[in-house]
């Protein structure tokens, strides 16, 4: 697999028994489905319950194409700019895999931790029915 970036290889470490893909070269880093939310629930154990399925939150974004390719399935991945941040997601929506640039992942988790924060019980209540009728759809 090779960087969408910068086209170096990507090597395989583990953040906590998750298997996440790296490039050796721009450091950042690439998330298959659902690897990105393993990893922000074992980073903070208090954000297991904040849902972070970014097709799911289009009001948080701010979409744009990208000349990259998804490294995975190298369709073009997206830019999502996420809510008043710095960040930029590359997201592909074919195999729904995320790109990190260097520090990203962190800045993402301390951005979620400081939303957490900032919520009302009401949206701790909201959130936890939101979270309940999903599972019994499911």
């Amino acid at each position: 697999m090779k960087c969408p970036k910068c086209k170096a290889d990507l090597f395989t470490f583990s953040i906590d028994g998750i298997d996440i893909e790296q490039c050796n070269k721009c450091e950042g880093m690439w998330f298959t489905k659902d690897e990105l939310r393993k990893v922000k629930d074992k980073a903070d154990s208090d954000l297991n319950w904040m849902d972070f399925e970014i097709w799911k939150r289009t009001d948080k974004f701010k979409i744009k194409s990208r000349k990259y390719n998804c490294p995975d399935c190298n369709d073009k991945l997206e830019v999502l700019d996420y809510d008043n941040t710095n960040i930029e997601i590359d997201y592909c929506k074919t195999c729904e895999g995320v790109w990190l640039d260097k520090g990203e992942t962190e800045k993402l988790i301390e951005t979620l931790e400081e939303e957490l924060l900032n919520k009302s019980l009401g949206d701790y209540v909201k959130a936890t029915l939101e979270e309940a009728k999903e599972l019994i759809n499911h």
